[in-house]
């Protein structure tokens, strides 16, 4: 650090301070040296105003769309060639396809990746309660339409909390598109829940004023800042930008109650784990089970579960939690990239 000395200070011209001559000298260097490089360099490596800004692939930039389906106009990122091979993205709660925005770009020289944002979440609009049934079947049919607007005939799933019983329904629909499954902290099995149920299953048996009531604390800013986010994940890698953006579209007015729908009708999906279960027995998708293992909610017995089903099953472990790709997305990807690259050419 150059320091400013106040004993020679009275050698400097009147209105220059020293620090102010040490910079320009500084800064002359610096443009010197840079015009002897250019002038060195040969021409074709010289920039030019012709060819000055920086190019991009467009196929690896991310964009943005939205996609009519029935009355709900889903909303999705893409990335990735038209051509490529496609990996169909599935959010959970209480996010959206922007939980994927690292992943995406980490992946798109090799996948086509889609990102929709399911009915009652992040940008897609869908008829209010009363015109619109915001239970699992129906977020099931929106993403099985969706695929079929988007003319997807083929893909891999990536499936994560609430996206697992969506896209597992979508899968058992449609076992001759599915390629492969990646399960990120996405739930098929009894084994994998924790002991932090209890207020659901309670509303589950009983579905009374009171229950829903005692469920709504999980839609709370310091839940899921704190709790989904939080729980075993480093503070230091955990952005706020996702968990802040969680909570500001569960604050829009209704959101709650949509969501209190959802965790009700929860129950129909631990009601067809065993037709899940059938499906995987049956078809034997490649599946990757990556998982963050603190996560409050999902245990690791849920990923060690799909061995049961699926004996190839691939199951891996990282020291991070719920939101797994808040702090591990380049750890994900890799993983993504090892199991696709092996499993897509058999």
């Amino acid at each position: 650090m150059t320091t400013f000395d106040s004993a020679n200070a009275s050698n400097s011209k009147p209105g220059v301070s020293r620090r102010g001559i040490l910079q320009a000298s500084a800064v002359g260097a610096v443009s010197a040296l840079a015009a002897s490089l250019v002038s060195a360099a040969p021409a074709s490596a010289r920039p030019s105003a012709r060819h000055s800004s920086v190019e991009f692939d467009d196929a690896f930039r991310v964009t943005f769309h939205t996609q009519k389906v029935g009355d709900v106009e889903v909303f999705y990122r893409e990335v990735g060639a038209k051509d490529a091979p496609v990996l169909l993205l599935l959010h959970g709660f209480p996010t959206a396809s922007h939980m994927f925005r690292n992943l995406m770009q980490l992946l798109a020289s090799q996948y086509r990746l889609i990102a929709p944002d399911l009915p009652g979440f992040g940008n897609t609009l869908a008829p209010p309660r009363g015109q619109f049934d915001y239970t699992f079947d129906n977020l099931y049919k929106v993403v099985e339409g969706f695929t079929e607007a988007l003319g997807l005939t083929r893909y891999a799933l990536y499936i994560f909390d609430y996206g697992a019983p969506t896209g597992l329904r979508l899968a058992a629909a449609n076992p001759e598109k599915v390629t492969a499954i990646i399960s990120q902290n996405g739930n098929a099995y009894l084994e994998g829940f924790s002991d932090q149920w209890d207020p659901w299953q309670a509303y589950w048996r009983d579905p009374s004023p009171a229950n829903r009531e005692a469920c709504r604390p999980s839609l709370s800013p310091k839940t899921i800042r704190e709790w989904q986010y939080g729980t075993g994940a480093d503070p230091e890698k955990l952005s706020p930008d996702g968990y802040n953006l969680d909570i500001f579209y569960m604050a829009r007015p209704g959101a709650d109650e949509i969501q209190l729908d959802l965790i009700l009708d929860y129950r129909s999906n631990v009601a067809a784990y065993p037709a899940f279960q059938g499906y995987l027995r049956k078809h034997q998708p490649p599946l990757l089970a990556v998982w963050g293992k603190h996560d409050p909610a999902f245990v690791p017995p849920g990923a060690l579960a799909f061995r049961k089903d699926i004996p190839t099953a691939e199951v891996h472990f990282l020291e991070t939690g719920h939101f797994a790709l808040e702090t591990h997305a380049a750890e994900i990807a890799q993983y993504i990239r090892d199991f696709l690259s092996r499993t897509l050419q058999a």
